[in-house]
């Protein structure tokens, strides 16, 4: 593919068929960005659990277009908070991840814009977060030109072994 060459992308909401594709996804995601070896079951389960219940949110998957059918080249995470100070709910973007020959293609971008069209048609919604390695510049022009601005919250976590 040719680094001018828009793919032809179908986005839609994921599915149990997903499951393998989202795992290995996020599987890559951990490698690259914190060079974390996540286990595969584990990843599994927890794609698995998230889309048999719905309250947790859901996966989106952009698939591309291919003579023999099509190909999950990437996807992303979206999970609720509930906002008390606007009486509403943020949905906050994670495990975003496109394969690395998909990346620059428009890709996430055709992705946050399916999650702001679903956004639209509930009133709810207040606004979308993320968060992001702070060495990830790339990542953060991407989000800063599709219209997301900087906090200035800092993170803070406690995590528990499983």
């Amino acid at each position: 593919m040719t680094e001018e060459a828009k793919p032809e992308i179908n986005l839609r909401l994921a599915d149990e068929r997903d499951v393998r594709a989202i795992a290995e996804f996020n599987r890559a995601m951990a490698r690259e960005t914190e060079a974390l070896e996540l286990s595969f079951e584990t990843l599994m389960a927890g794609v698995g659990n998230l889309l048999a219940q719905a309250q947790y949110g859901f996966y989106v998957i952009a698939e591309a277009v291919a003579e023999n059918g099509t190909e999950a080249v990437g996807s992303l995470l979206v999970t609720y908070e509930w906002s008390d100070w606007r009486d509403g709910l943020f949905w906050w973007i994670q495990s975003v991840y496109v394969t690395p020959e998909f990346r620059r293609r428009g890709v996430y971008r055709r992705l946050y814009e399916f999650v702001k069209t679903l956004a639209a048609r509930d009133p709810r919604v207040r606004g979308f977060r993320l968060y992001v390695e702070r060495q990830n510049t790339l990542a953060q022009q991407t989000y800063e030109r599709l219209g997301m601005s900087e906090t200035h919250y800092l993170m803070y976590e406690e995590l528990r072994e499983s």
